[in-house]
């Protein structure tokens, strides 16, 4: 199939797109597709998507198993195949799950991916043993999903020291509780860190510029921003957002905003 051209957008009014997965064009400019993290949906970018769309032609996509997509079983290869399908040749960002899909997907199909931009990134678990343990962590995961109320998880999964500095409104709680729990958990099988090997070896295949975003506070993934742009040598380029966590664009939404404009502009 080939890649899908959302249709033109003279404003920063929402439209539906027909397409592999469910997604929403706003803004005006260059295209740029977005990718939401686990447990979100394409409502979940706040006033980060907001200010984003003051400069580019946004692609909003619900990802497999989240918001309005099906899809729900569909593996990191699939997701980031949809994925290309639904926004065609563009700029991409993720965030989180959504960063490792991106990623996924400028590795399969660099003709799609004009530029990167990966908050809180990781390319998957190196260690067989650790990612097997991941895997089983992602089973029990999915299990609570499936047996307690979306609100209930919600509340347990953003209690997690990872999105410290978040609070209900911040984190777009009520926005998430448009997910399906069954979807969720579907999702975190067939496409978590624990499913599938690292993508730490194929990163010297990409030959796109690369944004690597993490929060000063989330130290796990700002070592690997660093780790990955090293990987990449001149193609990449680091902003670490001090005094945020795991979600830095919504925790500082103008601050990481501007650095993605600015980068761009730099690239361009």
């Amino acid at each position: 199939m080939p890649p899908a051209e959302p249709p033109p957008s003279d404003s920063a009014t929402s439209e539906a797109v027909p397409s592999p997965l469910n997604a929403e064009v706003r803004g005006c400019g260059a295209r740029m597709a977005m990718l939401h993290g686990f447990t979100q949906n394409l409502r979940c970018w706040g006033r980060f998507a907001d200010l984003l769309a003051e400069h580019f032609r946004l692609v909003l996509v619900d990802a497999p198993g989240h918001g309005a997509s099906g899809h729900d079983d569909a593996d990191l290869p699939t997701a980031a195949r949809l994925l290309g399908e639904t926004a065609g040749r563009c700029c991409y960002l993720g965030y989180s799950m959504g960063a490792r899909i991106c990623l996924r997907l400028a590795l399969d199909r660099p003709d799609l991916v004009e530029r990167l931009v990966l908050i809180s990134a990781s390319p998957g678990i190196e260690d067989d043993s650790a990612r097997e343990a991941r895997r089983i962590s992602d089973e029990r995961l999915a299990r609570d999903l499936e047996q307690t109320s979306l609100d209930v998880f919600l509340r347990r999964w953003l209690a997690n020291p990872l999105f410290a500095g978040l609070d209900e409104e911040t984190s777009l709680f009520e926005q998430r509780l448009a997910n399906r729990p069954d979807g969720l958990a579907r999702s975190l099988l067939a496409c978590g860190q624990g499913a599938h090997p690292s993508m730490w070896p194929e990163l010297g295949e990409l030959r796109c510029p690369v944004l690597l975003v993490a929060g000063g506070r989330d130290t796990k993934y700002v070592r690997l921003a660093r780790r990955i742009a090293d990987a990449l040598g001149g193609r990449a380029t680091v902003a670490i957002v001090p005094g945020t966590s795991h979600a830095p664009h919504l925790q500082q939404p103008e601050q990481v905003a501007e650095t993605v404009v600015r980068w761009i502009e730099r690239t361009s």
